[in-house]
């Protein structure tokens, strides 16, 4: 089970790479691509959460209430930190380089938590969840990209360290695994959590993002649809 955390969160770490993408696409081109990986991010994670980890967490007593905790610790660790999902070549938000490295940091160390938690309830749940977690990290990480070399960093830097921060998933994995198995914390309740987090992405960035910069808003409700299908599919062949 370690080594498929320790696999799966690697192989998410991959993907900072795909920022170098942003050099050869004309930035009009990318802006169109990105909104796509958007919706379909904010349809696999309401997905995610509400067909596969939400239902693993209701045999502890108020799952919800734990829902709800996490979709206010993830509020909290945005507001505090200043982290912000990022899809854009030039991302105003981060004022920063470094800020916006401290803040993946941490949110690349939560995710891979939340994929050894689910590895642990299931190898099937583990590799849902990570699948959700990989799409999201398409766009997000074309943003991140974007934002260092910015922030002055070259190019090759960038994409170094961008890489290394990633890796803080790996880590992530690591405690998460040794950590729920040493302490026998009920992983009902870490997915629940893990739940309120993803809806809170979904809800709170990567939807007000699409109403607000979508000009084609019929072709990204259907992707973001679809997103959700592709989860439910997943769910009625059984893998979860």
């Amino acid at each position: 089970m370690l080594i498929s955390i320790l696999l799966a969160t690697f192989i998410v770490s991959l993907i900072s790479f795909i920022g170098i993408l942003t050099l050869a696409v004309k930035p009009k081109t990318l802006n169109k691509i990105l909104l796509s990986l958007v919706a379909m991010s904010a349809g696999a994670l309401i997905g995610t959460a509400f067909l596969h980890l939400l239902p693993e967490s209701l045999g502890i007593k108020n799952p919800f209430l734990f829902v709800l905790l996490g979709f206010i610790l993830f509020f909290l660790i945005e507001r505090f930190l200043h982290w912000q999902h990022c899809h854009e070549e030039n991302c105003k938000v981060h004022t920063f380089a470094y800020m916006n490295l401290i803040g993946g940091a941490i949110h690349n160390f939560i995710d891979g938590l939340i994929i050894a938690s689910s590895f642990l309830v299931s190898s099937a749940l583990g590799i849902i969840t990570t699948v959700a977690i990989a799409i999201h990290e398409i766009p997000q990480e074309i943003g991140n990209f974007g934002v260092l070399v910015y922030g002055g960093f070259k190019i090759k830097k960038a994409l170094l360290i961008n890489f290394l921060v990633t890796l803080t998933k790996v880590l992530g994995g690591l405690v998460g695994f040794f950590v729920f198995r040493t302490y026998d914390i009920p992983l009902s309740y870490i997915t629940a959590i893990a739940a309120g987090g993803f809806i809170y992405i979904a809800a709170s960035d990567l939807i007000p993002e699409l109403r607000e910069k979508s000009q084609n808003s019929i072709s990204h409700l259907l992707i973001f649809l679809l997103g959700i299908v592709l989860m439910w599919l997943i769910k009625l062949a059984g893998f979860s």
